[in-house]
């Protein structure tokens, strides 16, 4: 009896020991003391990982549209070892071979995970945002898995989530009237460039350089690339670029309509009349939830606003004045881009003769140009190619070209990979196709997304594309042991091709390039119409030429 009430008073004096311990302690998990708190994490193939981390305080009741705030400290040692929820958007399509299941939404969502391998000492640092056209998408998606590039290749991957939809984009007379720039609208992009703030202050704690940052993404997450880039709010806080699958869209202004977006501001307010909130007070005080679907349903358009602040000017403008970023860029886009995005190509016309009288009629002096390039004699990859090349071949060609015009390096690219499963459904190269490739995660793609076969040569061009963008991360040149030399845009307009290998080549595409900066500049002087999709058999006449862009 003695000896049992001996016993048990040892193991409790242990298990108060064991309580009051820091959380890391007792599963011998790696702690790491940065300047915003101590967190705990999980180790991992030689690495460390640090999931759901918060950059910025809760965006929620009167700080919902507001630009974040920096997130309150916590006592001790934080548990690291979960992702943090989603930020709130809408269901999934169904079918979709982009929809992969999130586990948790909640407005209370800005957070980031770090990967970093144990042992990391100034190392590059990697900032991967997410796509989904501003409205969906998450860093917890497994795709984005950074174990293989950290692992690999020593940079330290960060992924963030930011405020999606009418929550991250709304803009407002109410809102703008709160603040002292009285503009509103890109909350996602402040929360971007937060995130971005905090890796600056924190990163070197857990063994990146906060000095050496590369900021990366693909389709939204490429154009919110381009927002940064654009943004004075975000100058110095990363030194490269990476741009997959970008697209340089004109977007609405605060208070002017303009290229045929009404005014953001405006656009705010009548989103609010059909959601039948008649105040501010009203629109915060709707369910997160309710509200992000309902806003999709009454038609709100998710962009970033050119409010003269965040955003002075229109992309195109802003690199055209070289005022953006002088940062190297890594960008390029897939041969099969719309194959996967239908919905962004029209309908094919009957027969040639119609195709050629349509094309003739909307681009005039243009359509021989245009014919050329989507001619009638295959009108279903026509209508196909157009659109690819008007959002996305155009874009990534014009980043390198106008980043090698004020002095840094562009490096072009051009994902043209294909495998039995893609191919079977007519997807050869397919918007996002490249991302497993990237992330060495061909085993973490969505349930729906075409099955990258476990084979050496899909291994192999996953481990060149992982070296090539993270000897760029490290030093600005992509370079990969075995693989060819990557030749700069600068040098006869060159680019890679991912095909079942890699493949330098120059000059890609002959023409495209010339023509969508003619349409884009046509377009621009004539001041009310978005050159966002309009293409091809669809596309509006084009207005006369102008002396500077014929």
């Amino acid at each position: 009896m003695r000896t049992g009430l001996f016993a048990n008073a040892a193991f409790a004096v242990i298990l108060a020991s064991l309580v009051a311990a820091p959380v890391g302690a007792l599963a011998g998990q790696p702690i790491v003391r940065a300047p915003a708190g101590a967190v705990q994490g999980v180790k991992q193939d030689g690495l460390e990982i640090f999931r759901g981390i918060p950059y910025a305080a809760p965006p929620v009741g009167q700080g919902r549209w507001k630009p974040p705030a920096a997130a309150p400290a916590w006592p001790g040692v934080r548990d690291a070892t979960a992702f943090g929820p989603a930020c709130f958007q809408p269901p999934p399509r169904p079918g979709s071979i982009y929809a992969d299941p999130l586990e948790a939404m909640s407005e209370d969502c800005l957070s980031l995970n770090i990967w970093t391998p144990a042992k990391a000492r100034k190392a590059p640092v990697l900032v991967w945002i997410h796509g989904g056209s501003l409205i969906s998408g998450a860093s917890s998606e497994p795709m984005y898995d950074g174990v293989a590039v950290a692992r690999r290749s020593g940079v330290v991957v960060v992924s963030i989530n930011y405020r999606l939809g009418v929550l991250g984009y709304l803009a407002h007379p109410e809102l703008s009237a709160e603040t002292a720039d009285r503009v509103s609208g890109n909350y996602g992009l402040l929360d971007q460039i937060a995130a971005l703030k905090w890796v600056r202050g924190n990163i070197a704690a857990f063994g990146g350089d906060p000095g050496n940052v590369t900021v990366a993404g693909e389709s939204a997450g490429a154009l919110s690339v381009m927002y940064l880039m654009a943004s004075p709010q975000a100058r110095g806080l990363f030194q490269k670029a990476i741009a997959q699958s970008a697209y340089m869209i004109s977007s609405p202004t605060l208070r002017e309509t303009r290229f045929g977006h009404v005014a953001a501001e405006t656009a705010g307010v009548a989103v609010a009349a059909k959601l039948g909130a008649n105040d501010l007070t009203a629109l915060r005080a709707m369910d997160a939830k309710t509200l992000t679907s309902a806003a999709l349903m009454a038609g709100f358009q998710t962009f970033a606003t050119v409010d003269g602040k965040v955003l002075p000017r229109q992309l195109v403008e802003t690199f055209d004045r070289g005022e953006q970023a002088k940062v190297p860029i890594l960008a390029g886009f897939n041969s099969g881009e719309i194959r996967s995005l239908r919905i962004l190509a029209p309908s094919p016309p009957a027969d040639a003769t119609t195709y050629e009288a349509e094309i003739r009629k909307r681009y005039g002096d243009l359509a021989e140009d245009y014919l050329k390039l989507y001619p009638s004699t295959d009108i279903p990859e026509s209508v196909l190619l157009a659109p690819r090349d008007s959002l996305y071949g155009w874009t990534a060609e014009r980043l390198v070209a106008k980043q090698t015009a004020v002095g840094a390096p562009g490096y072009f690219y051009y994902f043209d990979h294909g495998y039995p499963a893609a191919e079977a459904a007519g997807l050869h190269g397919f918007h996002a196709s490249e991302i497993p490739y990237v992330f060495g995660t061909a085993d973490k793609t969505p349930p729906a997304w075409p099955k990258i076969p476990e084979t050496p040569a899909e291994a192999g061009l996953s481990t060149a594309m992982i070296d090539y963008w993270t000897a760029f991360a490290r030093s600005s040149a992509p370079k990969a042991v075995g693989q060819p030399d990557w030749k700069p845009y600068g040098e006869g307009r060159a680019y890679m091709a991912f095909t079942d290998a890699p493949r330098p080549g120059e000059h890609l595409r002959p023409g495209m390039y010339e023509l969508n900066e003619t349409v884009v500049c046509r377009r621009r002087a004539q001041g009310d119409v978005p050159w966002n999709w309009n293409v091809g058999v669809v596309s509006p006449p084009l207005p006369a030429p102008v002396s500077q862009c014929r």
